[in-house]
């Protein structure tokens, strides 16, 4: 049988199986395997073991693997040949709050309008399971898989675990491949699939002032006692400057410019600032003056708050002076920052915006990751792209994202091969809100896409 006959025979065996493979993929759903959530432990075991089994029944040789965290499920086929190739996801999810916000259970995935919704549909449970499907129909009807492919899927990615990171470690050599398949990106937009060949990096932080020992009347002591809660506003605001600037010295030195390729692919890809508004849901797109929507995403560094509290913030007044007040912080890196370095640019520069009359203490980081950039003519990439046009029936761009998936680093970094991010998601799914869904359509020409590279 030539490859050819292969890929067809697999296309064909996708489509009079899609009501069952959405089927699978409900109750793969169902599974409330949040991370983060210790009373959740034992249904993030019973996902990984109902994802083992059905690998299994696929006729791989799968396992759970346990770990000092939650399990790892491992799988590969059993008559190896031809290269090989890591497919990496995560099986657990995001916690589904506030639950009052969904329309629909998040653990009881439903079908509405092409799209499935529930937690994980997109981020990552979809996007993986996409590939699973792939491997059964190049199992099933296109004459077996051509490569040798291992899947590797976590169950600590949404809470920062690193339990995936020491097995990778211990086993490297057994681990040994050609490239990596992490599906856990977006499409650039609902016809158009994209390559992602550069992650903003990240470090985070959060800190808090302290300025009396309790809480104090308003009334009795206002005008003569410091604010915790306006302090921290205060050093807040002097991070960042009114056209989007950050302010810390030395902020933008590391900061690589972009290639002409880049510049002209930038070009290539320019969003309307007025659509990008609407689908983010803002008043106005803001950013540092002097750069695209695309640039001050992808290729520029950025400081955000990401929560502030002190004092009381319960129902009705309660007039207090705030003895103490706190704030989360979060950095997105580009190429060639280091996490470590400029998260002691901005602790230093908000221990000298410290007033006096207030103590400091930090804590964190609580996530670091460095930004990571791959070449695009990489053989392997390539045979992405051209796996994502044969899927998609839609020719690929590359670009990349502003978030970032450290496992990506960890990857890279400890089996010295490129990382093929091909994501089937929209950037309108709602990974980590309320709501989140997975386009059917997606799903399934993801499922092709995946059969063109692992099975080509």
């Amino acid at each position: 049988m030539d490859n050819q006959e292969a890929m067809n025979r697999a296309f064909g065996y996708i489509e009079r199986n899609r009501q069952r493979f959405l089927a699978e993929l409900k109750e793969f759903l169902s599974f409330p395997s949040v991370s983060a959530d210790s009373d959740r432990t034992d249904d993030v075991k019973e996902c990984a073991i109902w994802l083992a089994g059905h690998l299994g029944s696929l006729g791989l040789e799968s396992r759970v693997v346990e770990t000092s965290g939650h399990p790892i499920v491992l799988a590969h086929n059993r008559n190896r040949t031809g290269k090989r190739v890591i497919v990496y996801g995560h099986y657990d999810v995001q916690p589904p709050d506030p639950v009052e916000e969904w329309k629909t259970p998040p653990f009881e995935p439903v079908v509405k309008d092409g799209f499935i919704y529930g937690r994980g549909a997109s981020d990552d449970k979809g996007q993986l399971f996409a590939h699973v499907k792939a491997v059964e129909a190049l199992i099933k009807a296109g004459g077996g898989l051509y490569r040798d492919v291992i899947f590797l899927f976590e169950g600590e990615e949404e809470s920062g675990g690193r339990s995936l990171e020491q097995y990778i470690a211990r086993n490297r050599d057994s681990l040994a491949c050609d490239f990596v398949v992490v599906s856990d990106t977006a499409m650039y937009d609902e016809k158009t699939p994209a390559i992602a060949y550069g992650l903003r990096g990240i470090v985070a932080f959060e800190f808090e002032l302290k300025t009396a020992e309790a809480d104090l009347h308003s009334g009795v002591f206002g005008g003569a006692v410091p604010n915790a809660a306006m302090a921290i506003c205060r050093i807040l605001a002097e991070c960042k400057g009114p056209g989007g600037e950050v302010l810390v010295d030395g902020f933008y030195n590391d900061v690589r410019p972009l290639t002409e390729w880049e510049t002209r692919n930038l070009r290539n890809l320019a969003v309307d600032a007025d659509k990008f508004a609407r689908e983010a849901g803002v008043i106005n797109a803001f950013g540092q003056e002097g750069f695209s929507i695309l640039e001050r995403i992808w290729a520029r560094p950025a400081l955000d708050i990401n929560g502030v509290w002190g004092g009381y913030t319960g129902e009705g007044s309660k007039t207090v002076i705030p003895a103490s007040a706190s704030a989360k912080v979060s950095i997105r890196l580009v190429p060639d920052q280091k996490p470590e370095k400029i998260a002691a640019l901005v602790t230093d520069y908000i221990r000298r915006m410290c007033p006096k009359y207030a103590e400091l203490k930090f804590a964190g980081p609580a996530i670091a990751a460095e930004p990571i950039v791959f070449d695009v003519n990489y053989p392997a990439i390539q045979a992405g792209r051209r796996a994502l046009e044969r899927g998609f029936g839609a020719e690929p761009v590359f670009t990349r994202c502003g978030g970032s998936i450290p496992v990506v680093n960890t990857l890279y970094g400890r089996l010295g091969r490129p990382v093929v991010l091909m994501g089937f998601g929209l950037d309108s799914d709602g990974a980590h809100s309320p709501n989140e869904r997975f386009s059917l359509d997606n799903f399934y020409k993801g499922i092709k896409a995946s059969v063109c590279l692992l099975g080509g």
